[in-house]
């Protein structure tokens, strides 16, 4: 049964989404839907496991070889990008129980967990399929039910959001696609091994350099990559708290994934940084980035808006490593990736478990919950530092990685402006913490603690934040192993 994993991976969810339509009962479709995650972990996990042992993985659906038949190809990378989405699925979806922002409309939950479950098959089906079409038609599915999961947050700005959402995600879509058309018609093919091997000859073409301009506009819309994220601080702001954990620590991975993917596999590093010079524009708009996303962060009032704007600039952190175009970069930007998920996903959920009590995410009504809500300030404050790149947490071990890639390239003052970005980080942060443990609350308002049901799961992320601090072999070790394999370094 192994053998067949990388299809279980995906085929797991997907058969199971329209199952969660025929159980209803909210108990029992909630209870399904979390051994289903954690059965895409176990899958992810032992997919991973192989990997690092045995080499790459091919499965050949219906028996059809490749490039004829669709072929799911497992390597380091996207083996690394299927354990931080199933592993982040399995811990944010037990946090719904209890929860009473799941969905707008109480009574339809089946319709919120089926829409999740649809969701994660078509971020799973990204990352593991090695055919440029199925990458498009993945990436629809995904973003389809993202938009109604986005779609179940409680007001009326939540569909505007969604709408707006919906918008942009298609003109993404539509780039990525006629992108791959292009392609298409110059090879003749779609899997992407085949593509390495027949793109070279057509290379200097007019239609390939044009196929390329789409399909990296495209996916970088997915990505929210600075200024084509205007889409993401609406849509992480009122969808619901546990889907705004959920999207930001997987959605933007994966469309970070098939960047990746496109540039260092499909085009390769001489065309993408020696001929085009594509760093002559990421490095610059990564800075930007780093910088637009904190200042607005420092800015909001609502804390849900001031994480997403933080998830644009930590996005820059994460171009800036590729667009090194060296293993070095490459390593800090997966790493990043890896910890970012950590770091966001365990801070939305914070705000959820807040949320959740006080019914509100304006930062002043964070007044006095240093005391009321200890467990939960204090899964915040670690958050946050993991967030600055305080030493001991994630979020340093990303930014030494970076920072050492960027001083390789000797780009001293790219170092330094990722250094005084950290330090906008700091402001915002603060300025909760201070609210939180400084202020008194408000009188005759009695506060308690969150559900464990609640704090498990966000414990789970944040505690994982201080685990990975220390032991780095992990996440470094693959995202290394992975950055040397898309560089044709590897096995």
């Amino acid at each position: 049964m192994t053998q067949h994993f990388p299809a279980i991976q995906v085929v797991l969810p997907l058969v199971s989404a329209p199952l969660c339509l025929l159980l209803r009962n909210v108990h029992l479709v909630h209870t399904f839907a979390v051994g289903v995650a954690w059965g895409c972990l176990f899958v992810s996990g032992s997919l991973l496991k192989e990997v690092l042992t045995s080499g790459v993985i091919k499965y050949e659906l219906g028996g059809w070889a490749a490039p004829w038949g669709i072929e799911y190809r497992v390597d380091i990378a996207n083996a690394y990008v299927l354990v931080i989405v199933s592993t982040i699925a399995a811990v944010v979806l037990p946090f719904g129980r209890g929860a009473r922002d799941v969905t707008r409309v109480r009574g339809q939950e089946y319709l919120f967990y089926s829409a999740f479950l649809l969701c994660l098959t078509g971020l799973l089906g990204i990352t593991i399929t090695g055919d440029a079409f199925n990458v498009f038609v993945f990436l629809e599915i995904s973003s389809l039910s993202a938009y109604t999961l986005v779609a179940m947050g409680q007001g009326r700005r939540a569909l505007i959001a969604a709408y707006a959402y919906l918008v942009l995600g298609t003109i993404g879509g539509t780039f990525l696609l006629i992108g791959i058309g292009f392609m298409y018609e110059m090879t003749g093919t779609l899997n992407m091994e085949d593509l390495t091997a027949r793109l070279p000859p057509v290379m200097g073409t007019r239609t390939i350099m044009v196929s390329f301009a789409f399909i990296v506009i495209g996916t970088s819309i997915k990505l929210a990559v600075f200024p084509l994220h205007q889409w993401l601080p609406n849509a992480y702001t009122y969808a619901p708290g546990m889907v705004s954990a959920f999207l930001s620590a997987t959605a933007t991975k994966v469309s970070y994934y098939v960047l990746v993917r496109v540039l260092f596999t499909l085009f390769g590093v001489a065309f993408v940084f020696d001929t085009l010079h594509l760093h002559y524009l990421l490095v610059p708009f990564s800075l930007a980035a780093m910088f637009v996303g904190s200042l607005a962060a420092i800015h909001q009032d609502d804390i849900k808006r001031l994480l997403a704007y933080s998830s644009v600039a930590q996005i820059g952190y994460m171009t800036l490593g590729l667009s090194t175009g060296t293993v070095a970069g490459l390593t800090g930007g997966l790493v990043h990736l890896f910890n970012h998920a950590l770091m966001k996903g365990g801070l939305f959920l914070v705000v959820a478990c807040v949320g959740f009590k006080v019914g509100c995410n304006r930062i002043d009504s964070y007044a006095g919950l240093g005391r009321r809500m200890p467990l939960t300030m204090a899964a915040f404050v670690v958050g946050g530092l993991s967030l600055i790149g305080v030493p001991a947490t994630v979020g340093f071990v990303s930014k030494w990685y970076l920072i050492a890639a960027v001083l390789e390239q000797g780009w001293y003052l790219v170092a330094f402006l990722v250094l005084l970005s950290s330090l906008l980080a700091v402001v915002y942060v603060w300025r909760i913490v201070e609210i939180a443990y400084l202020k008194p609350p408000p009188e005759g308002r009695e506060i308690q603690e969150a559900p464990l049901s609640m704090l498990l799961p966000t414990w789970a992320l944040i505690g994982a934040t201080i685990y990975f601090g220390f032991a780095t072999d992990l996440t470094v070790g693959v995202a290394r192993a992975a950055a040397e394999q898309l560089f044709g370094h590897g096995p």
